[in-house]
């Protein structure tokens, strides 16, 4: 089969991005196509990358506004349009907030959509900026993606089948556009053994990954840090970096962005997982502490409940303030080690039903129930 893979944008690396190295590994000799690409903005990873044929739209060629996607979001429609996908027998469509779903095709051409969720701008769920606090871009706004829901709804047709990251995202899925979905997990990596992280002493500190953005609320986090004293690593950046540093205490240590090597040190050193993002869809870096046998303490919203089970292999709090975070962490450091421990085996055992092996398996199962 000749396949393309279609991604929203390569600009930045997280979960998204990680998805799609992990669809190019499954089809290696696939054609990918994207709004706009930066190599250099994706840190590390971009060695992962920078041999792949990526093929960019009209709209990523354009020097200077190809960096500022919101003003330009009624573009949306046009760029995905303009791809010619005739030659390809199959076609796989990363989709989130860029709505890459959106590339037409026709008969034979299979195209399936994997859904990381449907736009949050456009269904009222929190974004990276407040934008609704402006009102001459509250009014734009208003107008732009009235259309672009009209829009966004159409183009769900497009895909002959969808798949969901999530039980969350299926259930979006239904609400937003009316169709069926599969659920199929994305993959996480996670080490292949725990030597001793089960049993090691951490090195006292709680950890988040994250993107510094708004609907993270990785300030409820350091507040926390903040009044009860403990050591809180962040590791990511963000457009809200320079406000977080201001409001931290000693204890919390900015690390940025980091190599894959550096993090898996980091994290198989920590206490536990912090987790305050709301509405999120998965989660990856929540499956990803996991993995190291980290119990992961997190805002009971979105689909975090599908994998963290309060008193099982972690916490889950609620209200979202800092003060029903520190409770948790209260829960969790009075725990006796006989129980931590059993905490840290079932936080692994969850983390293994998301292996990158596993993914593999159900898209390949998947795509070949599919086509004929």
């Amino acid at each position: 089969m000749k396949v393309a893979i279609v991604h929203d944008q390569l600009r930045e690396f997280g979960g998204a991005e990680r998805v799609l190295v992990a669809l190019k590994k499954i089809y290696p000799g696939a054609d990918v196509f994207t709004t706009t690409f930066d190599l250099d903005s994706l840190g590390s990873h971009k060695n992962i990358i920078k041999n792949w044929k990526v093929t960019v739209s009209w709209f990523g060629r354009i020097p200077v506004i190809n960096r500022f996607y919101s003003p330009f979001r009624f573009l949306t429609p046009l760029i995905w349009e303009s791809f010619d996908l005739s030659r390809y027998d199959l076609v796989i469509s990363s989709s989130g907030s860029w709505m890459s779903k959106g590339v037409k095709t026709k008969k034979p051409t299979i195209h399936i959509s994997y859904i990381h969720h449907p736009p949050r701008y456009l269904y009222g769920y929190e974004t990276a900026i407040e934008w609704q606090k402006y009102w001459p871009v509250k009014i734009y706004a208003y107008i732009v993606n009235h259309f672009l829901r009209l829009w966004d709804f159409k183009s769900s047709k497009r895909p002959d089948y969808l798949i969901a990251n999530s039980k969350e995202t299926k259930k979006r899925i239904e609400k937003f556009y009316r169709r069926e979905s599969t659920v199929i997990y994305p993959p996480v990596t996670i080490p292949k053994k725990l030597v001793n992280s089960l049993t090691h002493q951490p090195d006292n500190f709680y950890l988040t990954v994250s993107r510094l953005a708004k609907a993270k609320h990785i300030d409820v986090l350091i507040k926390a840090a903040n009044k009860n004293k403990f050591k809180l690593k962040i590791v990511g950046t963000g457009r809200d970096e320079e406000y977080l540093k201001s409001i931290a205490g000693p204890t919390v240590e900015f690390l940025g962005n980091i190599s894959d090597e550096e993090l898996n040190k980091i994290f198989a050193g920590a206490t536990a997982f912090l987790f305050a993002s709301r509405d999120e869809e998965f989660g990856i870096a929540v499956v990803e502490a996991l993995g190291y046998g980290l119990p992961v303490i997190a805002y009971r919203s979105g689909g975090i409940p599908e994998y963290v089970e309060n008193g099982v292999n972690g916490f889950l709090f609620e209200p979202l303030e800092p003060s029903s975070l520190s409770e948790k962490i209260n829960s969790l450091e009075k725990l006796p080690k006989n129980k931590l421990l059993e905490m840290k085996k079932q936080a692994r055992q969850t983390a293994e039903k998301f292996s990158e092996e596993n993914f593999r398996k159900n898209i390949l199962n998947f795509v070949k129930s599919k086509i004929k």
